[in-house]
Formats: C-alpha cells, sequence, structure tokens
C-alpha cells in the first residue's frame, strides 16, 4: 500500500476512493476478497465463493477488476479467470454493474458492491448476455469442485484468499440499503428471466406431445367411437346409392333403344297402309 502512495496522486478523487476501499477490503471475510496489485491501483484481484444452495456452492472463483480512471464516475470491467460453467474466462462480463452498462452505474457503489452482485448473478440465466454461458448444473458442480485448484499467476493458490467459512455472511459487515436493493434487484430479474425460459421452452414444445399428454376421459372416447361409426355407415349407405344410379341409367339407356325401334316399326306400317291406299284409289 505504502508503494502505491508513493505512485499516484493521493489529491485526486479517484485514488482516494480507491484507497479508502483497499483500505475496507484488506481484511477477507467468508464470501469475497479484493485487493488492487502492489504496482497497480486500478486493477485488482478477486475471489469470491460461490452462492450456497446453487451448482456453484462451494467453488472458489477468482478473477480481476480493471477501474477506469474516471473511477467511481464510470463502472468497473470484470473479468473472471476460474472456469465456472456460467461466465467465460479471460473476458468482459456484461452485468448491470460492469463496463457494459455505464448507464445503469452508480457512483455510490463500490468494488464490494460489485463482488456481491457478481456472485448474485451466477445463478441466473445466461439469457444470451456478453460473456455468458449455459452449462447444466451437473456441469457446473464439477467445475466448482475443481475450482479450489485453480492457481493464479499473479496470486497463487486460492484456497487460502477467503476467511473460513462459518456461515456468517459479509463478514460481520452488512449490506447499505443502496447494495440490498441492487440484490433484490438482480433477484427478480432471475426470476423473470426463468418464467420467460420456460415460457419459451413450452412454446417450443411440439404440439403433437402436447396433445398425447393431454388425458382423455371416458366421454371424449364414446364420442370418437361413435363419430367414427357413423361415417362408417354414411359411405355404406352412399356405395349403394351410387350402384342403383348406374343400374337406372343403363335401363334408361335400353327403354330409349326400345322405343327407337317401335317408332320405326310404326313407320314403316303406317307407311305401307299409305301405299294400299293409294293403290287402291287409283286403281278403281
Amino acid at each position: 500500500m505504502d508503494n502505491l502512495q508513493s505512485k499516484y496522486n493521493l489529491k485526486s478523487p479517484g485514488v482516494k476512493r480507491l484507497m479508502r476501499e483497499a483500505m475496507e477490503l484488506a481484511e477477507p471475510t467468508e464470501e469475497y476478497h479484493a485487493c488492487p496489485l502492489e504496482d497497480n491501483l486500478f486493477e485488482w484481484h478477486f475471489t469470491v465463493r460461490g452462492p450456497p444452495g446453487t451448482e456453484f456452492d462451494g467453488g472458489l472463483y477468482h478473477g480481476r477488476i480493471l477501474l477506469p480512471t474516471q473511477y467511481p464516475m464510470q463502472p468497473p470491467n470484470i473479468i473472471l479467470l476460474t472456469p465456472n460453467g456460467r461466465f467465460e474466462v479471460n473476458k468482459k462480463i456484461c452485468l448491470s454493474i460492469s463496463g457494459y452498462h455505464p448507464e445503469s452505474w452508480q457512483p455510490s457503489w463500490s468494488i464490494r458492491t460489485a463482488l456481491l452482485a457478481l456472485i448474485a448473478f451466477m445463478p441466473t440465466p445466461a439469457a444470451g448476455t456478453v460473456g455468458s454461458l449455459d452449462y447444466t448444473p451437473d456441469e457446473r458442480k464439477t467445475l466448482a469442485r475443481k475450482s479450489k485448484n485453480f492457481v493464479c499467476h499473479v496470486c497463487g493458490s486460492v484456497t487460502d484468499k477467503l476467511a473460513e467459512n462459518k456461515g456468517h455472511r459479509l463478514g460481520g459487515n452488512t449490506l447499505t440499503a443502496e447494495e440490498s436493493t441492487l440484490l433484490k434487484q438482480i433477484s427478480l430479474k432471475g426470476e423473470e428471466d426463468n418464467s420467460r425460459l420456460q415460457e419459451k421452452r413450452e412454446e417450443a414444445a411440439p404440439t403433437e406431445l402436447v396433445a398425447e399428454s393431454r388425458p382423455v376421459d371416458s366421454e371424449e372416447c364414446v364420442e370418437t367411437v361413435v363419430r367414427e361409426r357413423l361415417v362408417h355407415e354414411e359411405n355404406a349407405v352412399e356405395e349403394p346409392l351410387i350402384d342403383n344410379h348406374d343400374s337406372l341409367l343403363q335401363v334408361s339407356i335400353q327403354r330409349s333403344n326400345r322405343d327407337r325401334v317401335w317408332s320405326a316399326v310404326i313407320w314403316a306400317i303406317i307407311s305401307m297402309i299409305t301405299l294400299l291406299v293409294i293403290r287402291r284409289f287409283f286403281f278403281l
């Protein structure tokens, strides 16, 4: 810390703020620890414990915080180094408290606020944001177990970075009103994302599967059988009607042919009678 004080202008508001936060975070808690590099006040390394009751429970996750020279007026960027299945490693992640969303950042928030928000964001759905991953719970549990073996090339092993886990959050430090509000907003957003994700999965489900899963009562079965029987009977009635129609047509044609023959015979007889009458009239 003395090395940093001699390197930076302590009259700068940003430097003053970071120096104060470094002193406040010097003592590790059970949930998080962060400190600046020995030669760079604007780059910090941190370790957070995975949120209990989730697939990250028991994991230790190490990363970097890159602070702009305009801090705290501008938000920090957060990069995770430990494989975790929720965020990509060695890549700036997109959170409402990170550099991806400067419009939502508040200068009253601190590095501690960012760490608490990161822990709260871990079990929320990825929702396709920049730097997000959507591993299965089993894969994340496996990575949580392996995370204790992670070694940072700057900080070394991460297993001794946090205070002993005795079930006391924040190491005895209480949440500020702003931090409490932020964490509630993250929790509500996570629930909304879960609901939205569930709705999308239900909409994408094949309609055939939905129809098969729907129970069919006995009345519907009876109606189906009766409907099929009526259709069958209608078809059976229509077929004889078609046959009868063909038969009537054939009979009509035969009658028409016979009528023509008789007409010809009658005309022949009439012609013969006429000739006989004319002959007798002229020869008398």
